[in-house]
């Protein structure tokens, strides 16, 4: 994919040698989380890319949990700003992120930095497609100032939004999540009930990649969603458990050409723990 000349233009991602080139002109942001209760902090301190600050998804990149915002709501936007100028990222900072996921985590950063004007871009690969050595330990942050900016209001929706969405063939919603969780084969203990949103597409995040873990060409990208109905939706929204990797069908989105896709933040653990909200198991509308 095309590198970008000047950091200040950045696009959704960005390669290791192009990184390596331009280590000193960008913060390097480590978003490593696991659902399995792994500590992300752990894993950066024994381990990080030159430079790399520590972003911690449950506390710089969400809200308190609550049953009505799920496991990762987005942070207000004074909380957000406060904590990514707390890290280094100020106005127009340039950011790299990178996991050890595929940027199913990462991406979360990513997309809330760029759908706020801010460059942003993920490291293609993760941290397995680094070259060079990994030091150890904490790199503290130096704080820049950030203005707080809302969350633009046609890229991020509500329950309310969504389930007056669905059944509606031109507002696509899609499924970021594991196809067996989609469709309630897979149980996982994070979530109250098994099943996806009645109309939604199963869309797993994994599939953006290629067999090298590096994101799939734009243009195989572009054909993946328009199978899934992304060429003629009028709206298109992701989510998936807690709206962290449905941040990585979003950016694959953009990769592909599909401007304007929002982000349910909810997601299944917000609208799976309320009872008087449908359920579908089984296939559903599943496509591609």
């Amino acid at each position: 994919m095309p590198q970008p000349d000047e950091p200040s233009r950045l696009p959704v991602v960005v390669s290791a040698d192009w990184l390596a080139d331009h280590l000193d002109e960008v913060l390097v942001a480590d978003v490593r989380w696991y659902l399995d209760g792994r500590s992300g902090r752990d894993a950066y301190l024994g381990g990080h890319l030159p430079g790399a600050v520590f972003v911690d998804v449950d506390t710089d990149l969400a809200a308190p949990a609550s049953p009505e915002g799920g496991r990762h709501p987005l942070p207000t936007p004074e909380a957000f700003a406060v904590a990514a100028g707390a890290l280094g990222i100020g106005d127009g900072t340039p950011v790299v992120a990178y996991d050890d996921a595929g940027g199913s985590v990462a991406a979360r950063l990513v997309w809330m930095l760029r759908v706020l004007g801010s460059p942003a871009a993920l490291l293609d690969g993760g941290i397995q497609a680094w070259p060079g050595d990994l030091p150890s330990g904490p790199v503290a942050p130096s704080p820049r100032p950030r203005t707080p900016v809302a969350w633009p209001a046609d890229r991020v929706v509500d329950t309310a939004a969504v389930l007056a969405a669905t059944g509606d063939d031109g507002q696509l919603l899609l499924d970021a999540r594991t196809h067996g969780r989609f469709t309630g084969a897979q149980p996982a203990p994070v979530d109250a009930r098994p099943g996806h949103i009645p109309s939604a597409r199963s869309a797993f995040w994994q599939d953006n990649l290629g067999p090298d873990g590096r994101f799939a060409p734009p243009e195989r990208l572009r054909e993946r969603f328009a199978g899934l109905g992304a060429a003629g939706a009028a709206t298109v929204t992701a989510y998936c458990g807690s709206g962290v990797t449905a941040c990585h069908d979003l950016l694959a989105l953009e990769l592909a050409g599909f401007a304007g896709a929002r982000l349910y933040p909810g997601s299944w653990s917000a609208w799976g723990q309320d009872p008087g909200l449908p359920a579908e198991t089984g296939e559903g509308t599943a496509a591609g």
